[in-house]
């Protein structure tokens, strides 16, 4: 799960050597908080959310097939 939002993340950063992500994991729920700078927060946000929608739903479908629930927050 983390392998594939590092791969989405990288691929839409200007900058990804500046996006620092961390884990915490309790019991069945995942967290993963991901700093970006300020430059290229639009790009993950995108448009009126939909891109970190279209992230935060292929991270619910990976997460759904271990039985597991994922957030995703951008600091």
């Amino acid at each position: 799960m983390k392998d594939v939002l590092v791969y989405l993340i990288n691929s839409l950063l200007d900058d990804p050597a500046s996006a620092k992500l961390s884990t915490s994991e309790d019991g069945n729920v995942v967290r993963f908080k991901l700093s970006v700078s300020s430059s290229d927060r639009g790009k993950i946000i995108g448009k009126e959310g939909r891109v970190v929608k279209s992230i935060r739903t292929l991270l619910q479908l990976q997460a759904a097939k271990g039985g597991k629930k994922v957030f995703l927050d951008i600091v």
